[in-house]
């Protein structure tokens, strides 16, 4: 042994007990046991009992001792809370190699903690409510109840402002203005937005709920950029469908609600004003190229059919771009290609002939990272977006004109009315109208699911127009294999007791997503199946994943979590795991959803 090292101890040991004397901090030193060794005279103002020589540092603070030997442990700001006092914790060290000691000393900012949370607590909030439907829910209620109606709904909406002490205006009939201390959001969040359960308990005269959606900002730099947040979280809580509330905080989101389908809206007025925008843009366009999302389905092409018929119909040159398509849509895309009318490009090509003139129209998908060929996006600033799902975080953000209505069927049927009202109703293609009747059949699953008056006067118009129903069935025919992949993935569910299906398509199959699709709506044929969920692969291995609902569960925010999107209660995702995997994570978020239903239902 080293003759010296008995000094260097002695010294070391003269340091601890100087420091533990003289420094004006709660302080303690721990050896690399997590043990302390010596404490200061000032660390009852941390720990208000004697003796904590040789008591764990972890049973005394909650903290690992091996957090207080780790490097960069002054850069994490450890606190702890103790006595009513908040202690900022700072290390230091004495010795070296297996003699070495923490030293640990207690800040205490109590007084900055407080003084921050009241800065955080009295910050900002605004608020933009609306009352969803306003119009449809007055034009179906009597004279003499409108005005009853009308003042429920306020002294609701007041009755909620009032408890946080919130400021609170309606410059609408539809329209609230709330400010209100960000103390208060916490409590809004934690009761997940009680007041959209409390509105729809009012009794109407219409075959639908009243219904709100909200949208707050928080965290702003400015006052301005707060109400830019609100303005922001209520469009998306709008495009989601209402019903429900979005909290916008910087670049972070938060939803909650959206349990009801959306209502369909029984004025055609916006159609007309899209149409008229629509023919506008096309007169003032040098051409325009017509975009779907990636390996486009029914819906995607029989809308791009459509769009091509209003520009043809205006004397100009028009173009879809595709690249890839499922086995399903060979049928009507051969046929398409057949008449040597309507101009197909791929990305490469579509991309040599944008310039700063021409028109874009996105249609099935609101989302840049779905589209057909996002580069498009960046190279012109005419676009217009023609979509029926509900509004995602991700959302192209330089659109000329949006037309987003997630109470529709599908975009065919948007399309179709724009169709109606953009003149020569006669000048219509019988392909054409036979891709959007097709387009329509198949996201409402042969008129069973999401289908209003309007989906029904917009089929009957394209029925008048020429459609061959026999014609589209035959659209969706599938080969041998594929209906029995189907029937035994039907076969081989897997039903829950709490009523959720799941299955797996086995092999790999290039019309997966309709196999799925077709799959996951006859499992809720099922007696007691409530949702159902099928996966499978794809011929390039990608999972992909179709979710059914009855409208108990949103399938939207389901799938959001996996990275896809969709409906109330028709969605669907693309991963890279296995089908198994992500039936898997499918479950738990489930179960999560249903453990939290449970307990809200135990609270109330």
């Amino acid at each position: 042994m080293d003759g010296n090292m008995p000094g260097k101890i002695t010294t070391e040991k003269r340091i601890e007990k100087l420091l533990s004397a003289y420094v004006p901090l709660p302080m303690c030193i721990i050896n690399q046991q997590g043990k302390v060794t010596r404490a200061s005279n000032k660390i009852d103002e941390v720990f208000k009992y004697d003796g904590i020589k040789d008591a764990d540092i972890f049973a005394l603070t909650g903290i690992k001792h091996g957090e207080f030997f780790s490097e960069g442990v002054n850069e994490k700001f450890l606190t702890l809370s103790r006595n009513d006092k908040i202690f900022r914790i700072q290390v230091g060290y004495v010795g070296k190699d297996e003699q070495k000691r923490a030293i640990i000393y207690f800040y205490d900012i109590t007084n900055y903690e407080n003084l921050k949370t009241m800065y955080n607590d009295e910050h900002i909030c605004m608020a933009t409510i609306n009352v969803d439907n306003y119009d449809e829910l007055t034009s179906s209620t009597s004279e003499e109840k409108r005005l009853a109606l009308s003042t429920d709904i306020d002294k609701a909406v007041r009755q909620w402002a009032s408890r946080g002490n919130a400021s609170i205006i309606r410059y609408k009939e539809n329209m609230y203005f709330m400010v209100f201390e960000n103390a208060y959001l916490d409590k809004i969040v934690e009761n997940k937005f009680a007041i959209l359960d409390d509105i729809r308990e009012i009794e109407t005269e219409a075959d639908f709920p009243v219904t709100l959606s909200i949208g707050i900002g928080a965290g702003g730099k400015h006052p301005a950029q707060t109400d830019q947040y609100a303005v922001a979280a209520l469009d998306l809580a709008l495009g989601r469908g209402g019903d429900q509330a979005v909290v916008k905080k910087g670049s972070k989101l938060e939803y909650f609600g959206g349990k009801m389908q959306t209502v369909e809206k029984g004025n055609k007025g916006k159609s007309r004003i899209i149409a008229h925008a629509i023919k506008q843009l096309v007169d003032q366009s040098s051409k325009v190229v017509i975009m779907g999302h990636r390996n486009p389905d029914m819906d995607s092409f029989g809308s791009a059919l459509g769009v091509y018929r209003i520009v043809a119909n205006r004397n100009k040159d028009a173009y879809i771009v595709i690249n890839n398509y499922f086995e399903t849509l060979a049928e009507i895309y051969n046929q398409a290609r057949e008449t040597e009318f309507y101009q197909f490009v791929n990305s490469e090509k579509a991309i040599s002939m944008m310039d700063k003139d021409t028109l874009l129209v996105v249609l099935d998908t609101h989302r840049p990272s779905l589209v057909e060929c996002r580069e498009l996006l960046e190279l012109t600033e005419k676009i217009v977006v023609i979509d029926h799902h509900r509004k995602a975080e991700e959302c192209i953000d330089n659109a000329t004109l949006y037309y987003m209505e997630p109470y529709a069927s599908s975009t065919s049927e948007l399309v179709t009315e724009i169709l109606q009202y953009s003149g020569d109703k006669k000048n219509v293609a019988k392909l054409e109208v036979e891709g959007l009747l097709a387009g329509i059949s198949m996201d409402t699953n042969r008129f069973a699911v999401k289908t209003g008056v309007r989906t029904f006067e917009a089929a009957s118009w394209l029925r008048r127009s020429g459609a061959d129903t026999t014609t589209v069935k035959r659209f969706f025919q599938t080969d041998a294999e594929a209906f029995k992949i189907k029937a035994k993935c039907i076969a081989e569910a897997d039903i829950k007791e709490n009523g959720i299906a799941y299955s797996v398509s086995h092999g790999h199959h290039p019309d997966i997503q309709v196999i799925n699709s077709q799959a996951a709506d006859e499992l809720l044929s099922v007696k007691n199946v409530r949702a159902s969920f099928v996966a499978g692969r794809d011929e390039r291995g990608t999972t992909v994943i179709s979710a059914r609902s009855l409208g108990e569960m949103n399938m939207q925010t389901i799938m959001e979590k996996l990275g896809g999107g969709g409906h109330l209660t028709t969605a669907g995702a693309q991963v890279e795991c296995t089908p198994e995997e992500a039936l898997q994570q499918i479950e738990e978020i489930v179960n999560s959803l249903d453990s939290k239903a449970a307990n809200n239902k135990e609270e109330k």
